[in-house]
């Protein structure tokens, strides 16, 4: 048990390191409880996958989908991941990297009202 939770902290890390433009973006406008006073942890383990962004308290997952999230192949992974995250009780925000460069605000206001509902999310 010991060795995976370093494997998955070394994965966590090399996630963040790599983070994207549209991830590094959305990460300082959600750090420090900057939104509503939810706090954010990014590039976090859950299961057999790794999530962008999670507000634990809320159980609220932000996964940020650049270009590559459209092959078929990606598209089921994806649906995998959602369908594992909703049998857990996680709700999910999906935003597009275009929506994080050319709508920051609205894409804050989306994830601020999802901060408030309590029943499943996908959007």
């Amino acid at each position: 048990m010991r060795g995976m939770r370093i494997h998955e902290t070394e994965r966590s890390r090399a996630l963040r390191e790599a983070e994207t433009s549209a991830e590094h973006q959305l990460w300082r406008r959600l750090r420090g409880r900057a939104l509503g006073g939810a706090k954010f942890a990014r590039q976090v383990p859950a299961g057999p996958y790794f999530v962008d962004f999670v507000c634990r308290d809320e159980k609220l997952v932000v996964e940020v989908d650049g270009a590559t999230h459209s092959s078929a192949d990606e598209l089921r992974q994806d649906a995998q991941r959602t369908e594992f995250l909703l049998a857990r009780g996680y709700r999910i925000v999906r935003v597009a990297n275009d929506d994080v460069y050319r709508n920051l605000d609205g894409v804050m206001e989306t994830i601020l009202a999802a901060i408030g509902r309590k029943t499943p999310l996908v959007e």
